[in-house]
């Protein structure tokens, strides 16, 4: 089942928190670096972020979060994180796919290391495509991907 999370209550920020920090250490180990950005994050910061969370919940458990943001008609997905015992379930296309569908768009991105083939994967079977790649100072080779305009999608949904 997905809703809205309430990431202002601590509990709730530190059930995110946990799902991030045990996804995000298998992405580091996929991505091969030890210093990996999203690591740093605390339950305090994802508390008092102005990100919107969508969590998925199976029995009562959170399994994934997908944390966006919306700005002038453009949906940009900050994370998109599953916890490893819910891996290769189809809940990361399902966030995705409810993100995609139920919020009103012009233009959606997402970046993700370049290294992580599984995610960039995804998101082209969502419509997504890739429009840039940099290396931030982390060192950490990224790509950028969008999709336009969410009463037009056409995404290969499966």
């Amino acid at each position: 089942m997905i809703k809205k999370l309430d990431h202002a209550n601590a509990e709730v920020a530190n059930q995110i928190f946990t799902v991030f920090q045990h996804s995000y250490k298998i992405e580091a180990q996929l991505i091969g670096t030890l210093d990996f950005p999203p690591l740093k994050r605390s339950a305090t910061h994802i508390e008092h972020s102005t990100s919107v969370f969508y969590g998925f919940s199976d029995n009562e458990t959170l399994a994934a979060v997908i944390e966006i943001v919306i700005k002038d008609g453009h949906l940009n997905i900050d994370s998109l994180t599953v916890e490893p015992s819910y891996f290769r379930q189809g809940i990361a296309n399902k966030l995705i796919r409810y993100a995609l569908e139920n919020i009103d768009f012009s233009n959606a991105t997402v970046e993700t290391a370049v290294v992580n083939i599984p995610a960039i994967d995804l998101y082209k079977k969502h419509g997504f495509v890739e429009y840039k790649r940099w290396v931030p100072s982390h060192g950490i080779e990224k790509v950028a991907m969008s999709i336009q305009d969410s009463a037009n999608l056409t995404p290969q949904r499966q």
